[in-house]
């Protein structure tokens, strides 16, 4: 195959594009004719015979990201081997802290709504929850439990 570097320099050039995107018509027939086009208005003219096209640009697949993310939602392409830094740094102290705090306030309002503790107890454990006494909702039931709080509902 010839070697088209000069026509293909100023194909470029022409079109706005860069080198690796140029076309050119591997058609033995037409070697000649593009072999001595040297000029600009030469290559122009090759351009608007359609020996010369612009190749349409690479895009990146997009698929294989989206299924890799299906796959991290659940819950896969999360292990020791993923992590780059320690937990503190992948989500803060103070955003599990409000998920912990806002569960539990959550809980507390919906026993002291259904009966379950009066308000006095409510404001007690409520306090004790902002203090950081209780890690989970779940050991805030087996306090209740333990000093024998709960009314009815478990």
């Amino acid at each position: 195959m010839p070697d088209y570097s000069v026509q293909r320099r100023l194909a470029a050039d022409i079109l706005g594009v860069g080198e690796s995107r140029i076309w050119i018509s591997p058609d033995p027939e037409h070697e000649e004719e593009i072999s001595q086009a040297i000029t600009r208005r030469d290559v122009e003219k090759l351009i608007a015979k359609g020996l010369i096209k612009v190749k349409p640009t690479k895009g990146n697949s997009h698929t294989r990201w989206l299924e890799r993310r299906r796959a991290r939602r659940e819950g896969k392409r999360r292990g020791h081997g993923k992590r780059k830094g320690t937990a503190g740094a992948r989500i803060e102290e103070r955003e599990v802290w409000i998920g912990r705090i806002r569960k539990i306030r959550r809980m507390l309002k919906w026993l002291r709504d259904h009966n379950a503790i009066d308000k006095r107890t409510y404001r007690k454990l409520y306090t004790m929850a902002k203090g950081g006494a209780f890690k989970t909702a779940s050991e805030v039931k087996q306090y209740l439990k333990q000093l024998g709080l709960l009314k009815g509902v478990s």
